[in-house]
């Protein structure tokens, strides 16, 4: 569904509302990282300075740039995220994500809320949203900001300083939320992911079979099978919305995940290694100095050096 041009009263709004917004992300991210808020699904991040790219899995979303920008990639695929727009993410995808504009005086803020893929299909049956055609779209998309996707996210960050008022009101400014999203210029793509079915729908569900199962050995036969799709039909589509095949997609949830386990300290290398599927530690080391841009000891030990500086 496309936009309608704003009038000047909305567009003035939409800036009003923007500038509050950013007023009150500023205070409640004082330091640099993610900051996690009184309702789950939301989260704030800071930066004081332009960073690396580092790499991340991130989930079906909605993400907000209110100041500064950030650069996310997506296979050869490159969005820039700044504010007046509004990013979605349908799927959980790999991504390599910089942030590019940011000072102390103007640091970059965001903020992301998760979105719950299982309530929104249960909204479509009560949604007039557009019906999408053709196959699916990629996973990340941006989207210029809406004053009536705007109003309700800042109604909610409002009541993060409300408890009790953010425990009555915040399901129901949620649902709001979701119901503009859904009839907003983003609404046909999380319809074509959500929609049981469509070969968006069964996508996600070959991701979230590879989500749980990524230790296991990768038969792309057997998981066409399970997604009612054809070897070729799952190829297409899943490198459509992801921008990789299945395997490429294993292969980072398995480096993602080792990453995780020797950030927690739990394991060595070669049991981290192990842990997550791989025969060899050695290719192992390898594909995480590939893709992380250090071996697995240096990575961890730069990370937890950079998580004591920023905090």
């Amino acid at each position: 569904m496309n936009s309608k041009p704003s009038s000047p009263m909305e567009s003035s709004r939409l800036d009003q509302d923007r500038e509050e917004l950013t007023a009150l992300i500023e205070r409640l991210a004082p330091t640099e990282g993610v900051h996690a808020t009184a309702w789950p699904a939301l989260s704030l991040f800071r930066a004081n300075s332009p960073g690396v790219p580092t790499c991340a899995m991130y989930e079906p979303g909605l993400g907000l740039a209110l100041m500064g920008a950030k650069q996310i990639l997506l296979g050869q695929q490159v969005f820039v995220h700044e504010p007046a727009s509004y990013l979605v993410t349908s799927v959980d995808v790999p991504v390599s994500s910089q942030v590019l504009r940011a000072t102390e005086a103007e640091p970059c803020l965001c903020l992301t809320f998760r979105l719950d893929m299982a309530r929104i299909r249960e909204m479509l049956p009560e949604v007039t949203a557009d019906r999408p055609m053709g196959a699916p779209a990629a996973g990340i998309s941006l989207s210029p900001l809406e004053g009536g996707l705007l109003d309700p996210l800042l109604r909610l960050v409002r009541l993060l300083d409300a408890p009790r008022d953010l425990a009555m009101l915040g399901p129901l400014i949620e649902h709001e939320m979701l119901y503009r999203l859904l009839t907003g210029g983003q609404g046909a793509r999380l319809v074509q992911i959500a929609t049981s079915g469509s070969q968006g729908h069964q996508i996600s569900r070959a991701i979230e079979w590879l989500r749980r199962h990524y230790d296991e050995p990768l038969r792309i036969d057997e998981l066409a099978g399970r997604v009612n799709m054809s070897s070729s039909s799952l190829h297409h589509h899943f490198r459509a919305i992801t921008a990789m095949s299945p395997l490429q997609y294993q292969k980072q949830l398995r480096l993602h995940e080792a990453r995780r386990l020797l950030l927690a300290g739990q394991c060595d290398v070669a049991t981290a290694s192990h842990r997550v599927g791989y025969e060899s530690p050695s290719q192992f080391s390898r594909e995480y100095s590939r893709h992380f841009g250090a071996p697995p000891l240096r990575d961890v030990s730069r990370l937890r050096l950079a998580e004591v500086v920023a905090s």
